[in-house]
């Protein structure tokens, strides 16, 4: 069947507003990328001379380095952790009926609702009330409170959409409460578990207002570290570190695809 001129237009007009979004959307990377390349001491765009040194400025500040390495532990732990614990909750709140559900479904999902800031600066009120030691394990704990609606949620939705006939079947053969959660419920619910996992870590790797209350020098983040180097210099090594740390999860993400493909990690087959 011939299309219409009618379907011609809207094809073409939806095309260009397509175009037009992912313009908008890559135009801020473009120019930090094209600025990071100017050899000039000050950032400014467009480059009058072309310079790679500010991208061997990046890796030689110390600080970058010790900031990256925090921001890889802190992402592992605050993942794992909020993975366990949240898969644990999304198991909970869709299999059991109990008095405050509600309101515990409502606990989890509050940090969706409360700025970061709140809850960082709140965290290092209480660890100070404590008398707890401004460590690493004081930046996962904050990420893993920001972290967990997140893995709870895509659990949930993979919990709800879950066949309950498979392991029916697998306990009217037999199967104890263990093995059937071992062999058939973790396996069905992989992808929601590695969608939850992989959201939590880049989530993680990324935040910066929280962790701006709760890290100190020797624990501070990537995202920390450059904010503080913005504050005392104005040059495009900022701008250099910011298109390898763009590149750096367009890299993993092409290996999770690869290997995992991306539409079943994220449930969206």
């Amino acid at each position: 069947m011939r299309k219409s001129l009618l379907d011609h237009l809207l094809d073409w007009a939806g095309r260009i507003v397509l175009i037009a979004i992912l313009a908008f959307v890559l135009l801020p990377f473009v120019v930090v990328a094209i600025a990071s390349f100017n050899d000039g001491a000050i950032l400014s765009f467009p480059p009058r001379e072309w310079s790679w040194r500010w991208y061997a400025n990046a890796f030689q500040y110390r600080d970058f380095g010790a900031g990256l390495t925090n921001s890889l532990k802190i992402a592992v732990f605050g993942a794992t952790i909020a993975l366990i614990a949240g898969a644990g909750f999304a198991y909970v709140l869709d299999r059991y009926e109990f008095r405050f559900k509600n309101t515990l479904n409502g606990i989890l999902m509050s940090p969706l609702i409360i700025p970061n800031f709140t809850i960082g600066l709140g965290l290092l009120i209480l660890s100070a009330a404590a008398s707890l030691p401004r460590n690493l394990w004081l930046v996962v704990a904050t990420h893993v409170v920001i972290v967990m609606p997140f893995v709870v949620r895509s659990v949930y939705v993979s919990l709800q959409n879950f066949e309950r006939r498979f392991e029916q079947a697998a306990e009217s053969l037999g199967g104890s409460p263990w093995h059937v959660l071992r062999t058939i419920t973790l396996p069905l619910l992989a992808p929601g578990l590695a969608s939850g996992g992989l959201f939590a870590a880049i989530l993680s790797f990324n935040e910066f207002t929280a962790s701006l209350f709760v890290v100190n020098q020797s624990t501070q983040t990537l995202p920390v570290a450059m904010y503080n180097y913005v504050r005392e210099y104005a040059d495009p090594t900022l701008a250099a570190v910011s298109v390898i740390y763009v590149l750096a999860v367009a890299v993993i993400l092409l290996i999770v695809h690869k290997f995992f493909r991306l539409e079943k990690v994220l449930n969206v087959e």
